[in-house]
């Protein structure tokens, strides 16, 4: 059977037709707070909402990438760029698809702390993926009342320990060098629920200068001081040495996919992380109402040394070729539950404020001293970074034995002030400040045509500031730019939900997206990205997901996304005409994910085969350069666990491109030298064990 990725869907689906629905019904409708902000059925919420469960995110993985868990979300596109220098590509309905590094466009959320900062940026990288119970992922309209993002919002939540202490570790090992080590422990002592857990991953990298070593810990203390109270502490610390291997133009891919640019290992390119941070939540239950209180404050370093040419640096306005700052962050929230029954029906409405602050003192330096590259040279740039956001919201839900009303307002304010410290002749000084103010409205609705199948149609207003990477170098001169507007969207979306029978469900989603005033990339070069506003964006599609369960253990899993996201005004970019109708760079038009597995519930063994398929990416805004193409890639996983007594023993197998297929894994988008394609390994291999002991 020969399946170009587009028609895919078509051949999986009659490759899953195959044994007759178990009588037994099975979970297929899981609890979630994201959206409304209170626990709530996926298939009553309005909105497109997926929940990946702890064996997805296990699923004989490293626990290292979102991308290793997310591969089954329709909607959602995360690319492992096989650079951990710059962290994971993830877009949600093609927002956030052009970010250089790290993610735009999302709301990151991990534990009730926001893993996305003031601006808008956010690293998926620090999600601790090794305890996490769920990820929850929510696209469309009801993001909008989470603030500073269009795309939607993605939260991990660490489960609370529970019951007689356990001890686990974990071991795997696999393809191009690659490691990692988990030791964590949880349970429950004296009233105080505990969970630990600390990491080591290491690789040498499927591509040259690619190298990484990744630490990471966490602690998730819970007691309860009152009968209705409850309090988390929660800790983490992150820390990452990685190599950048940048991207290649295409007669290199095509050349040496593992390859690297020449400058790559000239200047060293390469990145260290370090985090840490900590936050305490509290709630507190008044009968049907509840009272919800968070605060948190963190640090972050990072120093990167970029492929910047010695002669731009001749520039007196360059800021050089080496990135330092550090960064101290905090925030706090408070919201106000209430539950009430009106008119027949339960409303429960939310009143939240949440405030953010994060302060850079950032620094800039030549990466040449003399003929020696790679190293830190001449300070050229010394200045302090602030940006403050703050957020009013007022949520609604009524909820009758049919109808399902909400509603939602908030108020936005995003504050940024810069300090230039770095004022010497022919640079002049670059401080300012911007403030950007927005009220997004959300309204939806929902109806049960029937017991199992409902309906729902929703709208609201999205907002997405520029965050700090997009204002540096944006400016004349490679400034600081405070004339960037945000982008303002319109967001549409009407969908069904349908349980069939008690082993099978449907998502099925069609939305659309209008936006005015779209960030794209003025121009890429050496490492520095630039950014302007374009005229207005069209994204329209559908997102469609199929879960069945058969007799005999075996389950499966279809998720398509179709995705149209055009310019709809023409632009001029470094003088080149991008034309009304060009499709934005980096969004695949379709993307499918099928799976396809079976247990034995007697052996504890299981298996199985995972497609997942993506049509061509355009590389930049005037659609000029050689388009990603679409591949289709087939994954094998084989895994056992098994108890003795008080012990539990597990190992997995896992083959990845198990027909060894070259492809483009991801692209930065408008990069100036024409390296825009970041290559995908081929046929790699994973395995590992773990061992459980309950005291």
């Amino acid at each position: 059977m020969n399946c170009r990725p587009t028609p895919i869907a078509a051949c999986l689906a009659v490759a899953f037709a195959v044994p007759a629905l178990a009588e037994e019904a099975v979970r297929l409708d899981p609890v979630v707070v994201t959206g409304s902000r209170v626990e709530q059925n996926t298939f009553d919420l309005p909105a497109a909402i997926d929940v990946v469960d702890a064996a997805g995110i296990g699923a004989a993985q490293l626990r290292v990438n979102a991308s290793e868990a997310l591969a089954a979300v329709p909607g959602i596109v995360v690319q492992n760029r096989q650079n951990y220098a710059q962290d994971l590509q993830i877009s949600s309905r093609g927002f956030g698809a052009r970010t250089a590094f790290g993610v735009r466009g999302i709301r990151l959320i991990a534990d009730g702390i926001p893993a996305s900062m003031p601006d808008g940026q956010g690293q998926a990288a620090t999600f601790n993926l090794d305890r996490a119970e769920r990820i929850e992922v929510m696209r469309g309209p009801l993001s909008s009342v989470y603030g500073n993002a269009a795309g939607g919002v993605i939260q991990v939540f660490t489960p609370d320990g529970k019951g007689r202490p356990t001890v686990e570790g974990r071991f795997a090992a696999g393809s191009y060098g690659s490691w990692k080590s988990d030791l964590s422990s949880q349970g429950e002592v004296g009233g105080l629920s505990y969970v630990v857990d600390a990491s080591r991953f290491v690789s040498d990298g499927y591509r040259d200068q690619s190298e990484v070593r990744r630490d990471q810990g966490m602690v998730k203390l819970g007691l309860s001081p009152t009968t209705d109270g409850r309090l988390t502490l929660v800790a983490n610390s992150f820390r990452q040495v990685a190599d950048d291997p940048l991207g290649l133009d295409w007669a290199s891919y095509s050349r040496r996919p593992e390859g690297v640019a020449p400058v790559a290992e000239t200047f060293d390119t390469r990145k260290r992380i370090s985090q840490q941070q900590g936050g305490l939540n509290y709630e507190h239950r008044f009968g049907e109402h509840t009272l919800q209180l968070s605060t948190y404050t963190g640090e972050r370093s990072v120093i990167q040394y970029q492929s910047i040419p010695v002669a731009p640096q001749a520039n007196p306005r360059h800021s050089g070729g080496v990135i330092d700052f550090e960064r101290s962050y905090a925030g706090a929230s408070a919201r106000w539950i209430a539950r009430n029954r009106v008119a027949g029906g339960r409303l429960t409405t939310t009143f939240g404020a949440d405030y953010e602050r994060s302060v850079d003192e950032r620094q800039g330096f030549e990466n040449f001293i003399g003929t020696t590259l790679g190293v830190k040279g001449r300070l050229r740039r010394d200045e302090t970074d602030r940006v403050a956001a703050s957020g009013f919201y007022v949520q609604s839900q009524w909820q009758g034995e049919r109808w399902n009303f909400s509603g939602g307002l908030r108020h936005s304010r995003v504050g940024f002030k810069v300090s230039d410290h770095y004022i010497v002749a022919g640079n002049g000084n670059d401080s300012g400040s911007v403030d950007y103010k927005k009220t997004t409205p959300t309204l939806a609705a929902m109806y049960a045509l029937t017991p199992t199948i409902n309906v729902y149609a929703s709208v609201a207003r999205g907002f997405e500031t520029p965050s700090l990477n997009e204002l540096f170098y944006s400016g004349p001169g490679a400034s600081f730019s405070f004339n960037l507007k945000p982008a303002t969207s319109t967001h549409l979306e009407a969908g069904v939900k349908a349980m069939l029978g008690d082993n099978a469900r449907i998502d099925v989603a069609l939305f659309e997206v209008r936006t005015k005033d779209e960030l794209v990339v003025a121009s890429a070069i050496g490492g520095r990205t630039s950014f302007t506003n374009a005229g207005r964006t069209l994204r329209r599609g559908i997102e469609a997901a199929l879960d069945l369960r058969w007799a005999g253990g075996f389950s499966g899993r279809l998720a398509y996304t179709g995705l149209r996201a055009e310019f709809d005004d023409a632009y001029v970019s470094n003088g080149a005409l991008v034309a009304a109708g060009n499709r934005l760079p980096g969004v695949p038009g379709s993307q499918l994910f099928g799976e396809l597995a079976w247990k034995h519930a007697a052996s504890g063994f299981q298996a199985a085969v995972e497609t997942v398929a993506r049509s061509s990416v355009e590389v930049n805004d005037t659609n000029s350069a050689r388009s990603a193409p679409g591949y289709a890639v087939a994954n094998l996983r084989m895994g056992l666990e098994r108890e003795f007594g008080r012990y539990s023993l597990g190992g997995f197998v896992r083959v990845d491109n198990l027909f060894d297929r070259q492809y483009v894994g991801s692209v930065i988008v408008g990069d100036g030298n024409g390296r825009f394609y970041e290559s995908a390994p081929g046929r790699n291999w994973l395995a590992g064990v773990s061992l459980k002991h309950r005291f």
